[in-house]
């Protein structure tokens, strides 16, 4: 397996997370996580990934492989940083790239890297190996004690709680997305996706009291929603519900 370059991006070190010899996890290998997971106390599994980055395919398997689990809520963000090493992800977007700079500063990491998951806003693993990522979440705990969201037609509520956060609207994909790379570190390869972020926005903050924001349009039909409550600053995500 060939280890992604070394380069230098703006204020962080990006490097490719790399392994002598990764397993790709099926889905017929994925375990349930032990933990009670459910709707209403998920847990939260962010991926950092590129498809200009030869590592990557692996962890993409094992994100894939536990999306659909009940109590899980996957999503796949498509950073930029590896664009430029022939191939352009097509589904990359900058925003998605500052939000793994901004997990990098909270969770004290010298640089930012591909693959990475992020638990719940808290943790952070490369899931390149069989059994990682299951592994991390039997440990993980369900995302519980935040405050309560209730969708409304034109607006989403966020209830009373203590402390402060960022209220963040993430619209993702639920299809899988065969996407052939032409070019770069898996030139030739086809590369399966799910649940691939389209969209992030931030749609304002909470200060503890029970606040409405308005509900923005869809982005485009057929994509999932979720609402993450989360700390200022890239912490712990306190509430996540799927619409």
């Amino acid at each position: 397996m060939k280890c992604s370059a070394l380069f230098a991006v703006p204020l962080i070190l990006a490097i490719g997370a790399c392994s002598e010899q990764p397993d790709i996890i099926s889905e017929a290998q994925a375990k349930q996580p032990a933990s009670a997971a459910s709707a209403e106390s998920p847990i939260v599994v962010e991926l950092y990934q590129s498809q200009g980055c030869s590592s990557c395919p692996p962890a993409n398997a094992a994100v894939n492989a536990v999306a659909n689990q009940p109590g899980i809520i996957a999503l796949s963000f498509a950073v930029t940083y590896w664009d430029r090493l022939g191939w352009k992800d097509v589904f990359a977007d900058q925003s998605y790239t500052q939000r793994q700079y901004d997990y990098a500063h909270a969770l004290r990491n010298p640089n930012v890297y591909t693959p990475q998951i992020v638990i719940n806003g808290k943790t952070a693993l490369t899931g390149i190996r069989r059994g990682e990522l299951a592994t991390a979440l039997d440990k993980a705990k369900p995302i519980a004690g935040g405050p309560a969201v209730d969708i409304l037609p034109d607006a989403i509520r966020i209830g009373a709680g203590t402390g402060s956060a960022n209220i963040w609207l993430v619209s993702y994909d639920p299809r899988i997305q065969n996407v052939a790379v032409r070019s770069g570190e898996n030139g030739g390869r086809t590369l399966p996706h799910k649940n691939i972020v389209r969209s992030l926005v931030k749609l304002g903050e909470w200060s503890g009291t029970s606040i409405r924001v308005k509900r923005p349009a869809a982005v485009q039909k057929g994509l999932k929603n979720v609402i993450l409550v989360q700390r200022k600053g890239a912490g712990p995500i306190i509430t996540a519900k799927i619409f």
